[in-house]
């Protein structure tokens, strides 16, 4: 009998557990956390994540950085014999870089897998190197 007397007092309780513990939140939005992978236009017809748009805008932006360098500050460009034998102008040499960074990323991939960290390095250094001495 003093088992039933008590569950008056055990019911709004149980309620106030059950609304923190997540049931309280059914039917509400969630929270969305930032996420790499995740899509930014969910109908559009590619798959524009985070990441895409940062490397296309990184691309483009060195582009454009590369064409103002030969457009205004170097007239003729900078042509320069290096370590392969090829004379090159920023623009060659900017080319061969993401031409070279691509490679070691799909090498990478196919080999290792993930995570692609190493490969950014390697990318970053092969970029180094071409703009230093090719």
């Amino acid at each position: 009998m003093r088992k039933l007397l008590l569950i008056p007092f055990l019911i709004p309780g149980s309620a106030l557990a059950q609304a923190q513990a997540g049931w309280g939140s059914v039917g509400q939005p969630e929270e969305k956390e930032f996420s790499w992978t995740a899509p930014l236009w969910p109908d559009f017809w590619m798959a524009w994540t985070p990441a895409t748009l940062a490397v296309f805008v990184g691309i483009f932006s060195a582009i454009a950085l590369i064409g103002l360098l030969e457009g205004f500050k170097y007239r003729d460009g900078i042509e320069r014999r290096g370590v392969l034998g090829l004379t090159t102008t920023l623009g060659d040499r900017l080319f061969i870089t993401l031409l070279g960074a691509a490679y070691i990323f799909l090498a990478w991939l196919g080999l290792v897998g993930q995570p692609v960290w190493t490969p950014l390095f390697l990318s970053i250094g092969w970029g180094v190197f071409v703009f230093w001495k090719v």
